[in-house]
């Protein structure tokens, strides 16, 4: 059994996998994790595995979010961008795409070719493009975070580009009547609009889009029509940087 961990912002994914082949998966919300399952020690992070009741495993493999990389005793790290494109690659079987992963405070843009990694892009000095800005929005708009994944049709143009502005904006928006689907389908379009530049810098008629957000269809689907590519979402979508750990 190997374990695959991906401590992330704001889900720590933890996947088992035997002879290849995903047997099970945990979702933690990431403070809750560190607070009761694990501490710091000698610069290494010690888990408490008795207590999160996990099988017994051979291997544990983790990545972490942008500069958060830490060291688990007694297992490896290795790079979230080794990681997302390994499991990426090892979920389509394709080996020449562009990964676009939406995580909860963070985007990543990955150019791979022949199986491997070429060229990458990365933001995460700002959540606008994220899952918590989309946590955020349906909030402010009285939703639940996936019924933003049904608004796709007449997008309100939302031009800020801080997720803390974008808020006042989106509440002045809601003042002057617009209907609550078309300021939904607004805030998915501003998600596209912030990742695009990335997409077309990185460019490939195959996109695999990963991370939280990818269970929003709205977006993916608007990435299709405006990019005019295929979008590919693997069947864990959310679990993709914990999937290429075990790989």
């Amino acid at each position: 059994m190997n374990i695959g961990l991906d401590l992330g912002s704001r889900y720590v994914k933890a996947l088992f996998m035997q002879d290849g082949q995903v047997v099970d998966h945990r979702l933690y919300d990431t403070l809750k994790f560190y607070r009761e399952y694990g501490r710091k020690v000698n610069e290494e992070l010690l888990v408490d595995y008795e207590a999160l009741n996990w099988p017994e495993f051979e291997r544990l493999v983790s990545t972490g979010y942008g500069r958060n990389l830490v060291q688990l005793a007694g297992g490896q790290v290795i790079p979230e961008l080794r990681a997302h494109s390994r499991g990426a690659v090892h979920q389509t079987g394709l080996s020449d795409f562009t990964l676009l992963d939406l995580g909860g405070q963070d985007s990543k843009v990955i150019k791979i070719q022949k199986g491997r990694m070429v060229d990458f892009r990365t933001n995460d000095k700002c959540a606008a493009s994220s899952g918590r800005y989309l946590e955020n929005m349906a909030e402010v708009l009285g939703l639940e975070v996936q019924d933003l994944g049904h608004c796709l049709e007449n997008p309100v143009e939302l031009s800020s580009t801080c997720a803390v502005f974008g808020e006042s904006e989106l509440i002045g928006k809601i003042i002057e009547g617009h209907p609550i689907e078309d300021l939904a389908a607004g805030v998915n379009r501003t998600i596209v609009k912030r990742v695009e530049p990335m997409l077309r810098e990185l460019f490939s008629p195959t996109i695999v889009f990963t991370g939280g957000v990818a269970h929003n269809k709205a977006i993916g689907q608007m990435i299709r029509d405006i990019m005019q590519v295929e979008v590919i979402i693997p069947a864990h979508p959310q679990l993709n940087g914990a999937i290429g750990c075990c790989v």
